[in-house]
């Protein structure tokens, strides 16, 4: 069915998160050659917690943070608001290099920087409109509940205890949110609604009070490392910033810099939201706890309601464009709007009479294991965090805490952590990439029709697409 759309719908400039109080003008761009002790390129999450903390650990290094646009442009002012513990890859990957034991306390320390956010938001005065309300998991099916208690199965063996996440009742479901033909969900407390464009405009500022240089409208072009003679250097065309250490911090537009175009493929994700709905709908489905919901879809959406009583509604869309292109202003197709819109009517059926406001897509990291890693190399002086397959919310903090201790050749619990250092091989060349990741998803689609048409578990159809592209 086509989506009904306000009178005032906005389809892409940037995101509906920026459409109050607007999207904020660029600040300064570099102004010429600069020396400093650290350079980040990429004001999202990553480079500005990283910025963040390393400015808290020692006050007198200078830091330079370079960005193309504006700070928080990224995923980091497009995403669904979902600060989440969910590991950003496959603990069975992590625990191949470093053990099980390796990867449980990966875990933990996700579970643990959803609440560090949380409090540097609180000592910042940083109001991001967050409600820890935790995660509604639900199943739509058979076939979904039975994956759905295989993945809780999972979670129990790598060490998830019943704090950590549960399976509720139907009456605890239906307490919490009722969802039309949801036949089963487990709920986890680790996991917070936030405004993401709020969440990383305050922080730029707590970052700029730091005295952290923050230089906007500025592209990096080129990153060259460093040696016994000469410091690393992030190139622009408005000068080249020289530092003992230049960290990328740029996840999904990673492709568009000299020498990056195969690290990581540049995932669309694409949202969204509806109009305030009024009491009456909200009393027939729920949600006063604000929890976060996903569902058991091989193609799966992800949700919040938002802190003026909108939902905005997410899915994957058209998930790559040929060569790693990025519709940087966040353009959705028409089908994909449509999509999205007919998926939440069948969640919801009450919001029908509601109407889309705003539409706009995005694009995350996913590298070629799909495992998010942090790297420093202490001769080069180049470092890097990313690849966080969508959960990168809460995966940028505890990279930005991690990138900090390398810098300061720091060693600790964080610096040992099995994603440090990780490498994985870059993903094949045009058209194979295309290829590979359009039929993931075409496999993923149909294994989701026919379920949905009761024929039943479509688990072949499944791990065919996930070994295409090694999910």
């Amino acid at each position: 069915m086509t989506a009904p759309v306000s009178p005032g719908f906005v389809n892409g400039e940037v995101s509906f998160w920026y459409r109050s109080p607007g999207i904020p003008a660029p600040g300064e761009p570099l102004g010429g050659d600069l020396r400093a002790d650290v350079a980040v390129v990429g004001a999202g999450y990553t480079g500005l917690w990283t910025a963040y903390y390393l400015k808290k650990a020692d006050p007198s290094l200078r830091i330079v943070v370079l960005d193309k646009e504006f700070a928080g442009f990224g995923a980091s002012g497009r995403n669904g608001g979902w600060l989440t513990g969910a590991l950003a890859g496959s603990p069975e990957r992590y625990a191949k290099t470093h053990g099980r034991d390796g990867a449980r306390r990966l875990q933990r320390a996700m579970f643990e920087a959803v609440d560090e956010v949380i409090r540097v938001a609180s000592g910042e005065g940083i109001d991001a409109d967050i409600v820890k309300g935790g995660l509604l998991t639900v199943a739509r099916g058979p076939a979904q509940d039975l994956r759905l208690r295989e993945e809780l199965a999972g979670q129990r063996a790598w060490g998830w205890d019943t704090d950590d996440v549960r399976l509720l009742t139907t009456d605890e479901m239906n307490d919490r949110l009722r969802v039309a033909g949801a036949t089963g969900a487990t709920w986890s407390p680790h996991c917070a609604r936030i405004q993401p464009a709020k969440l990383v405009r305050g922080l730029a500022r707590a970052v700029r009070d730091l005295g952290v240089e923050i230089y906007e409208q500025t592209p990096v072009t080129a990153i060259t490392p460093g040696g016994r003679t000469h410091p690393a250097a992030a190139v622009t065309p408005y000068g080249t910033v020289r530092a003992d250490h230049v960290l990328r911090c740029t996840e999904g537009f990673t492709a568009t810099i000299t020498g990056h175009h195969r690290d990581w493929l540049p995932m669309n994700s694409s949202m969204i939201v509806t109009e305030p709905l009024p009491e009456r709908v909200w009393a027939e489905i729920g949600w006063r706890g604000h929890e976060l919901l996903g569902d058991m879809a091989h193609y799966y959406m992800y949700a919040q309601r938002t802190a003026d009583d909108r939902i905005a509604f997410g899915g994957r869309g058209r998930p790559y464009l040929y060569g790693s292109r990025i519709d940087e202003r966040g353009h959705t197709h028409d089908w994909t709007v449509d999509a999205l819109w007919d998926l939440l009517v069948a969640f919801f059926p009450a919001v029908a009479g509601s109407r889309v406001e705003h539409a706009w897509s995005g694009v995350l990291g996913v590298p070629r294991d799909w495992c998010s890693a942090v790297h420093l190399d202490p001769v080069t002086g180049l470092g890097w965090a990313g690849g966080y397959t969508g959960h990168g919310v809460t995966t940028t903090n505890l990279a930005g805490r991690t990138l900090c201790d390398l810098v300061l050749r720091r060693d600790t619990e964080l610096t040992r952590m099995p994603w440090v250092d990780r490498r994985v091989r870059a993903w094949e060349p045009e058209p194979l990439r295309w290829l590979g990741v359009h039929s993931m998803y075409r496999l993923y689609r149909l294994a989701d029709a026919r379920e949905n048409r009761g024929m039943g578990r479509t688990s072949v159809l499944a791990r065919i697409a996930d070994k295409i592209t090694g999910h």
